[in-house]
């Protein structure tokens, strides 16, 4: 009998730590539209393995990220700051020599840098990259904070900021800057693209030894370069996909989509399913221009929902309830306190986003009526001043959207993404979600709420608003 009540003893403790201590599983995706999905409505991309987790999940269908730039999108993930808070705000640093601005045109959807004035190979460039790096670790991230609480930690895929060992990951795969190829992954690029295997490893790894565990999935999928399997491409081109640029893409999303599904049947397999948080976002948008690999205009880089907006999922089976929350708005700011909590883990006191843990169990509508997001060059003009490379702000609150243009420095932003439309403009998502009309001229008073209600947010005061108003309220030029 003492033996049965030790045991028993035993199995509860274990029990109870599982519940207080879930796997956490970020699956990431990179470049990907919010409307490519089986669940978001696509007519012909096909996810299955996206949609069944988009079932179990609390879905956001009107998630957004902050940032639609992957830096700063993925340094968000990982400390819960917005960009102009961490001063993560862009990929590079700006040129050394003014005289020699940065050219991204080439460089659209190749994912490198094609900086001529960069010098990207000198010691003062090379300086100021790690000075670009060294705000990442000013602030505690999640992987330090889940290592604080006994968790094993895996990188794989996209990793800009340094050795992943430096951000406290107990295993990576990217060795990472000042290391050849360590810009954004080197490596760690390798992960979906050839295969799952370092993954289940460390997964079979720390279920041997007990432990909680996090994953960092963030393969550059269906990011390009776009190769997908022969199969894949020729499904795509049989449904009548006229471009091989845009049937190509569709298929790296569903090549992304099995990677997926190949993890959640491992975690499944091993019996953890019940015992695992996943959050599931992408790094930004991702419209495929039809006549080139590159992305279309007011996609990724851009303020607009084909760059920020994301569906944004929560899925622990049997403590989350499920469902998709429709109107109700998400931002990926919210991930890591709800993510620390799950771990019962310590959430900073400078975080700005909302612990969604309890209204993600009970299924109460979320307390967040607003979200908040900021564009910059991908070429930081001042790594110690953010406001300098501010090109966008925008708030979205219920249906309504404004997004104001700054006189910030360029150097670097995408030119697929021109700046056409210089005034304020507002936007009914409900009504308008691909933002066609601009309702700004026949709502002054709303766009100067909104506009107030970006300055509490982030007070922006060393750049101007472009705005076109003649000297009479309320009217255009």
């Amino acid at each position: 009998m003492k033996s049965f009540l030790l045991t028993l003893l035993a199995a509860l403790t274990l029990s109870a730590t599982a519940a207080d201590q879930p796997n956490i599983v970020f699956l990431i995706s990179d470049d990907q539209a919010w409307t490519d999905y089986g669940f978001m409505g696509h007519p012909q991309i096909e996810t299955p393995n996206l949609d069944k987790l988009a079932a179990r999940s609390a879905l956001f269908s009107r998630g957004y990220v902050p940032t639609a730039l992957c830096r700063p999108a993925l340094a968000t993930f990982t400390t819960g700051l917005y960009a102009h808070q961490s001063k993560i705000t862009g990929n590079d640093p700006a040129a050394l020599t003014p005289a020699s601005p940065p050219d991204t045109s080439k460089a659209k959807g190749k994912g490198k840098a094609k900086s001529k004035g960069a010098k990207a190979d000198t010691p003062a460039y090379a300086a100021l990259r790690e000075k670009l790096i060294g705000h990442y670790y000013e602030q505690p991230s999640i992987i330090k904070l889940l290592s604080d609480k006994g968790y094993l930690s895996h990188q794989s895929g996209k990793w800009w900021e340094g050795a992943p060992q430096r951000a406290g990951f107990t295993e990576s795969m990217t060795r990472g800057f000042p290391n050849p190829g360590g810009r954004h992954g080197d490596d760690g690029l390798k992960i979906g693209r050839e295969g799952l295997d370092p993954v289940f490893t460390f997964i079979d790894n720390a279920t041997a030894q007990k432990k909680p565990f996090f994953i960092w999935y963030a393969p550059m999928m269906p990011h390009s370069p776009h190769t997908p399997p022969d199969h894949l491409f020729q499904k795509y081109k049989a449904k009548g996909i006229q471009s091989d640029h845009v049937a190509r893409y569709y298929a790296m999303v569903e090549w992304f989509d099995q990677t997926c599904g190949q993890l959640m049947d491992k975690i499944e397999a091993k019996g953890l399913t019940e015992n695992t948080l996943f959050v599931y976002v992408a790094d930004n948008g991702w419209i495929q221009d039809p006549n080139s690999p590159a992305y279309a205009p007011r996609s990724k880089q851009s303020a607009n929902e084909g760059g920020t907006r994301q569906p944004l999922m929560f899925s622990w089976k049997g403590t989350i309830q499920p469902g998709d929350r429709k109107e109700q708005l998400g931002s990926s700011i919210d991930i890591v306190p709800t993510a620390l909590a799950a771990a019962n883990a310590e959430i900073p006191a400078n975080l700005p986003g909302l612990n969604l843990l309890p209204i993600l169990k009970s299924g109460e509508p979320t307390p967040r009526k607003e979200v908040f997001g900021e564009t910059f060059a991908h070429d930081v003009a001042n790594i110690e001043e953010p406001q300098e490379s501010i090109v966008f702000r925008w708030i979205i609150e219920g249906p309504w959207k404004l997004l104001l243009t700054y006189d910030g420095k360029r150097d670097g932003y995408a030119k697929s993404s021109p700046l056409t439309e210089i005034r304020p403009q507002l936007f009914n998502l409900l009504n308008d979600p691909h933002e066609d009309q601009n309702l700004a001229k026949a709502n002054p008073e709303l766009v100067t709420r909104l506009a107030a209600r970006l300055q509490d947010w982030w007070p922006v005061t060393k750049r101007q608003v472009l705005t076109q108003w003649t000297d009479t309220p309320g009217t255009w030029k």
